[in-house]
């Protein structure tokens, strides 16, 4: 059973793929790939983020205060209309990430979303959870704003299942056709061969990791998908009204 409820504190490193290599390689000294990827094959993850009409939630995210929060319905690969995925509750509060994630059939996170109704309790669902989005929904009028992709090679430590580390490469989004039974194409949020690190854990990391890290010189950065996307999205808008003047 997928685990559902997350509280852990995740730092995020950009690199270039020579980089990505060469820690990549060290990592497998003590971690261990997931189980999509033990054939040395990526896992695509599809996400279609929801915000009110005027962006309230990621325009406060990046205003960076002590607490944020976001919606999204997450699928691994492109779902069928009737297929599973999960509606994730994001939440950040100084630094903690909490992301509570129930699953759903597709068509049931559209409709619960979109009206703010429970669907029909089945065995599959987080009932907890639920009440927490129907919660959640009560206080914003959301919209679907967009659909953001990106491919993906995770492992978890030998010793500490806790430590989880994601390497996602491939970044891309849309603003169009913003079903995620539509498929997984978009445009490209980072540049070709460079990779988002991200490190999770649910207390310190360990300190052969914070070696490594230094050892090859990655620094931490801050980077939001949808944040990223948004200002560029909001650069893009801007240049073209300039244009036009």
């Amino acid at each position: 059973m997928a685990i559902e409820v997350f509280n852990r504190y995740e730092n995020k490193y950009l690199m270039d793929s020579k980089a990505f290599y060469v820690i990549y390689n060290r990592l497998l000294e003590y971690m261990e790939l997931d189980e999509y990827n033990k054939n040395d094959k990526f896992y695509s993850i599809s996400n279609m983020y929801y915000d009110t009409e005027h962006d309230s939630l990621i325009r406060n995210s990046l205003a960076k205060p002590k607490y944020r929060e976001k919606l999204r319905i997450r699928a691994y690969g492109i779902p069928e209309e009737d297929g599973k995925v999960y509606l994730e509750l994001k939440k950040k509060v100084f630094g903690l990430v909490n992301k509570r994630r129930t699953a759903l059939k597709l068509n049931e996170a559209y409709d619960f979303v979109s009206s703010g109704i429970e669907p029909e309790f089945k065995t599959y669902m987080n009932k907890q959870v639920i009440q927490e989005i129907k919660y959640f929904l009560q206080r914003y009028d959301l919209q679907p704003k967009v659909f953001l992709a990106y491919d993906r090679i995770a492992m978890f430590c030998k010793n500490n299942r806790d430590l989880r580390i994601t390497f996602d490469t491939n970044i891309r989004s849309r603003r169009y056709d913003l079903k995620l039974e539509s498929g997984d194409q978009g445009e490209s949020l980072i540049s070709r061969g460079q990779w988002l690190m991200e490190v999770k854990a649910e207390k310190t990391v360990p300190l052969w990791l914070s070696k490594m890290l230094s050892e090859h010189q990655m620094f931490r950065t801050s980077f939001s998908k949808y944040g990223n996307e948004y200002k560029k999205m909001r650069n893009e808008r801007l240049a073209g009204e300039r244009i036009q003047l």
